[in-house]
C-alpha cells in the first residue's frame, strides 16, 4: 500500500513539474510572438519560401497565422499554469508537439531556414537545439496528457471562464496593438538607444565568418557549381553566384546595413552614420505595398526636416518602377536609397515606418499609424522632448507588462478564494456532516 501511494505521489509531482515547464515555455513563446506579430509573419513566409509554397498561399495567411499562433500558445500556457481546461489544453499541447517535433527534426537536417523562430528575436536557438528542446517538451506533453487528472488546480472550475476570457482579451490586445503601432518590446539590434555603428563592429580577436563564393555556370544545357579553386575555362557561361558559409565565426548583431543612393548609386552609409545632426529615415521595404494613408503627414515631416536642416531619406528595397509609382501617387520629393530588404524589415515593423537617427544612434521609431504631427514638432528637435533619445528600459517594460497582466489575475484569484471556494467548502462540509473534505478546487 505504501509503495503504491509513493508511486502515485511521484507521478503527481512529475506531472505538475511537466505542467509548469510547459506553462513557462508556452507563455514565453506566445508572448514574444504577440509583441512582434510581423516578425513571426516574416518567419512563416521564410518557411513557405523554403518549401516552395510562397506563391500558393494567400498573402493574408502568414499574418493571420502569426496572431493566432501567439494567442493559442499564450492561452495554453496560462491554462497549464492555473491547471484549468485540462482535457482540451493537454490534448492541444500534445498535438502541437507531435507536429513540431518531426518538423524541427527536418529543419535540423535540411536547414532550409536559419532558425525556427520559436521565440522570435528574444531567444534564437539553432535548429538542432530547437529539436532537442522539442523532444523534452514532447515527453512532458505525453506525461500531462496521460495523467492530466493529477494536475493541481489553482483556481476553481466556476472561475476558470473568467481567466480564459481575460487571457484571450489581453494577449489579442497586445498583438493588435503591436501590429498597429510597434512592438511593445523590441528585441532587435535596431531598438531605440542602439548604436548602429557599434552593432556592426567585430570585437578585437574575434574570428569572423568565412564565406566561399560559389559560381553557377552552364555548358551544353548542363548547369554545375564551381568555386574559385576549380573555376572552368571560358567555354562555360556564367549564370549566377552566391556566398556560402564555410566556417562559422563571430557575426555582429548588425551585418547587412548599407545605404546606397538611388539617384547615382553612391554608398552614403558612413555619411549618414557619422552625421552629428538629426536624420529621418522613412523605411518602406516594399514600397509598392506600403500604406499611403498618412502620406500628407510624412510630406509635412519632410518639409519640417528641410526647414530645420535635418537629413531625410526613404530607404527601400523596391525596384525603380515601384519608386516612381510611389512618387506619382504621393507627390514625394525626398531622396530614395536602396537597403537590403531583410535589414529594413528588421529595423522597424511597419511599412512605411519612420526612424530618427543622430550620430548613428536610433533616437526614435514610429509606425505610420503613430507619426509625430505639427503639435509634437513644435520647435527644433534640439529643444523639444521629441529630439531626446527614447531609450526604453527593457526590464522595466517587461515588469510593467507582467504587472498589467497578473495584477487583475491576482484579483480574480482573491475573489475566487474569498467567495467561490469558501462557499464550495462550506457546502461540502454541510453535506459530509462537518467533516474535513478535500478542497473541491484541488
Amino acid at each position: 500500500m505504501e509503495r503504491s501511494e509513493l508511486k502515485q505521489d511521484i507521478i503527481r509531482i512529475w506531472v505538475n513539474v511537466c505542467r509548469f515547464a510547459l506553462a513557462i515555455v508556452f507563455i514565453f513563446s506566445g508572448f514574444v510572438k504577440s509583441v512582434d506579430p510581423l516578425g513571426t509573419c516574416y518567419k512563416i513566409e521564410d518557411y513557405l519560401a523554403a518549401f516552395g509554397w510562397a506563391g500558393i498561399v494567400p498573402a493574408f495567411i502568414p499574418l493571420s497565422a502569426s496572431v493566432l499562433l501567439s494567442v493559442v500558445e499564450f492561452t495554453l500556457g496560462i491554462y497549464f499554469l492555473f491547471g484549468i481546461r485540462r482535457r482540451i489544453s493537454t490534448l492541444l499541447v500534445l498535438l502541437i508537439m507531435l507536429f513540431m517535433t518531426p518538423l524541427t527534426l527536418y529543419l535540423a537536417i535540411e536547414d532550409p531556414v536559419s532558425d525556427c523562430g520559436c521565440f522570435g528575436d528574444a531567444l534564437i536557438l539553432s535548429n538542432w537545439a530547437t529539436f532537442w528542446k522539442n523532444i523534452a517538451l514532447l515527453i512532458a506533453a505525453l506525461s500531462v496528457f496521460k495523467w492530466g487528472n493529477r494536475i493541481i488546480r489553482l483556481i476553481s472550475e466556476k472561475s476558470q471562464w473568467l481567466v480564459s476570457v481575460y487571457t484571450l482579451a489581453f494577449i489579442t490586445g497586445i498583438a493588435i496593438y503591436s501590429l498597429y503601432y510597434l512592438p511593445v518590446l523590441d528585441f532587435r539590434p535596431y531598438k531605440t538607444g542602439a548604436n548602429i555603428r557599434e552593432g556592426m563592429e567585430i570585437p578585437e580577436g574575434a574570428k569572423p565568418n568565412v564565406y566561399e563564393s560559389v559560381f553557377i555556370l552552364e555548358k551544353d544545357g548542363v548547369r554545375k557549381e564551381f568555386t574559385l579553386e576549380d573555376y572552368p575555362d571560358s567555354t562555360w557561361t556564367f549564370i549566377d553566384s552566391r556566398s556560402v558559409l564555410k566556417e562559422k565565426g563571430y557575426e555582429p548583431p548588425i551585418h547587412d546595413f548599407s545605404i546606397v543612393r538611388a539617384e547615382d548609386e553612391e554608398d552614403i552609409t558612413e555619411e549618414v552614420l557619422d552625421d552629428g545632426n538629426y536624420t529621418f529615415l522613412l523605411i518602406a521595404h516594399q514600397i509598392g505595398k506600403a500604406s499611403d494613408g498618412n502620406i500628407d503627414l510624412i510630406n509635412e515631416i519632410y518639409d519640417y526636416s528641410i526647414d530645420n536642416g535635418y537629413g531625410f531619406y526613404c530607404l527601400t528595397s523596391s525596384p525603380e518602377k515601384d519608386i516612381h509609382d510611389w512618387i506619382g501617387r504621393t507627390g514625394a520629393e525626398y531622396p530614395f536609397c536602396y537597403t537590403d530588404d531583410t535589414t529594413l524589415k528588421t529595423i522597424i515593423r511597419s511599412n512605411p515606418g519612420l526612424v530618427l537617427l543622430k550620430n548613428g544612434i536610433v533616437y526614435r521609431k514610429w509606425s505610420h499609424n503613430g507619426l509625430p504631427d505639427e503639435y509634437m514638432l513644435n520647435g527644433r528637435l534640439e529643444d523639444i522632448e521629441l529630439g531626446q533619445c527614447d531609450e526604453k528600459s527593457k526590464p522595466r517594460t517587461i515588469a510593467n507588462v507582467i504587472l498589467a497582466f497578473f495584477l487583475p489575475l491576482a484579483g480574480f484569484i482573491g475573489l475566487d478564494i474569498l467567495f467561490i471556494r469558501r462557499k464550495e467548502r462550506k457546502k461540502a462540509e454541510s453535506q459530509s456532516g462537518g467533516g474535513n473534505p478535500l478542497d473541491t478546487a484541488i
